[in-house]
């Protein structure tokens, strides 16, 4: 062995939780190591994931904003798009970041070691650090490492027209034909992007439904939505997949059993993440890990070997870096003695689409799948006036409340920035606010947000806004 460390603990992975599980092991006095496999801290997420597609997002945006004025006597033309200054204003964003995240190690005296790492034993970890080795001797443990694209053997190898999500953030070129397979969050947030740069797209998904896990009323109004954006395929599986020199050609079949071709300039294979935990020596240390190859802990993030914790994607849905971080906070301060667990009501998400979907908390959908006795409030972005003038009508907000105690209980929302919305409904659930709560809270005028306001006024029939049905 070239190396020894004694820590006290050790993270695996650099990314928002491994990172914050590591600076918080600091911040409570404890000796930290933070290993990374790759040369920049900032996992997936800073890299190749949250980070670069958001602002790549934020390019769309505008973009379909600008269109969507051009109706309203507003016309930019045109837009002229430099793939070249994209990348710089990515990559110049994530090196701040990355950066920072650096600084913020150094100040806390964190070892940052980059290398392949291994568990060894319980209490130990071999570090490949460029063809060094370097034991971590530790008491505590906490893996990481996340998660990375599901692969499928019908696509060949082919970087420069068959993509992972890393390679569609890259943005290499715009192909004018461009199949996304899988309509999940990443599939469609990718769709909502190179649509806006002009790629005529297919989104392709052997679901019968778009996104079933949320209410039809709220992919009804997205699907209207996305309309002009790209076209989906839903209810179909692809046959052939051939690599050519110039294009790709697709065979696919519908439910129907009738098939259709096509090519494309680049197809984008987004069917799902998998934990990216099967190189750590976790079955040889006897980690338990369930059907899917996640991490199975209890709600102190604790392994089954009780100084192993592990956080983030390697527990499976929902693959969320707020998830991450929330779980890394609990991990480190159960590791300094303090008796913490990881028992939220509610997780929010948000598919930054244009427009956005947005969710927490019970769905109705879900409300009718475990018998809870629910009401649901809805109110229609076509009577906020912010959404008028913002040219964001097409939008909704959707609360759900138990019918017994008035509680709010799950809010879903789609529309422009929605996202923004669920903070309220969030912190709302975990307080146990009721309707009333929400109703006699003054809320600004013109806002999105005072669409939560006028929902819970739904429920309570006090609405003055719009006509009901009460």
């Amino acid at each position: 062995m070239n190396k020894e460390i004694e820590t006290q603990v050790v993270v695996l992975g650099s990314g928002p939780a491994g990172y914050t599980a590591a600076f918080r092991c600091a911040d409570l006095g404890l000796k930290t190591v933070l290993i990374e496999k790759y040369s920049t801290l900032g996992g997936v997420c800073l890299n190749v994931g949250c980070i670069p597609s958001k602002y790549l997002l934020y390019i769309s945006e505008v973009i379909n904003d600008v269109k969507g004025l051009s109706s309203k006597g507003i016309d930019f033309g045109v837009p002229n798009i430099d793939l070249s200054k994209i990348r710089f204003w990515k990559n110049k964003i994530l090196d701040q970041l990355t950066n920072g995240l650096n600084t913020l190690a150094k100040h806390r005296n964190i070892v940052v070691l980059h290398g392949s790492a291994s568990f060894n034993t319980r209490n130990s970890i071999i570090v490949d650090n460029n063809h060094t080795n370097i034991c971590v001797h530790f008491s505590h443990a906490i893996i990481a490492t996340g998660s990375k694209s599901i692969k499928s053997k019908l696509f060949p190898r082919d970087n420069t027209r068959i993509w992972d999500s890393t390679d569609a953030l890259n943005v290499s070129m715009i192909p004018k034909r461009f199949l996304i397979v899988g309509a999940g969050i990443i599939g469609l947030e990718m769709a909502t992007f190179y649509s806006a740069l002009g790629s005529n797209i297919d989104v392709i998904d052997s679901s019968s439904q778009l996104l079933p896990f949320l209410d039809r009323d709220i992919i009804a109004i997205f699907k209207k939505g996305i309309k002009k954006q790209f076209n989906l395929i839903l209810n179909a599986k692809i046959e052939v997949v051939e690599s050519r020199r110039h294009e790709v050609y697709i065979k696919m079949k519908d439910n129907n059993k009738k098939e259709f071709e096509s090519c494309y300039d680049a197809v984008l294979v987004a069917i799902g993440r998998r934990a990216s935990c099967n190189n750590l020596g976790l079955e040889q240390l006897g980690v338990q890990l369930d059907n899917n190859g996640f991490i199975i802990v209890d709600k102190q993030l604790k392994t089954n070997i009780k100084n192993i914790y592990a956080i983030g994607d390697v527990l499976g849905h929902p693959m969320l870096a707020h998830k991450g971080i929330y779980q890394a906070n609990i991990a480190a301060e159960v590791i300094s003695g303090k008796n913490h667990y990881f028992e939220p009501k509610v997780i929010p998400a948000i598919a930054y689409t244009y427009p956005e979907l947005s969710w927490v908390g019970v769905s109705e959908e879900e409300a009718i799948k475990f018998g809870i006795d629910y009401v649901s409030a809805v109110f229609p972005w076509k009577a906020s006036g912010k959404a008028l003038v913002s040219n964001s009508g097409n939008g909704m907000t959707k609360l759900i409340f138990d019918k017994k105690t008035n509680r709010i209980i799950g809010g879903s929302l789609v529309g422009k920035h929605s996202g923004e919305l669920l903070g309220e409904i969030g912190l709302a659930i975990e307080m146990g606010c009721d309707a009333e709560d929400l109703a006699l809270t003054i809320h600004a005028h013109p806002t999105l947000y005072e669409s939560i306001g006028l929902s819970a006024k739904i429920f309570q029939g006090t609405i003055t806004d719009i006509l009901t049905h009460n």
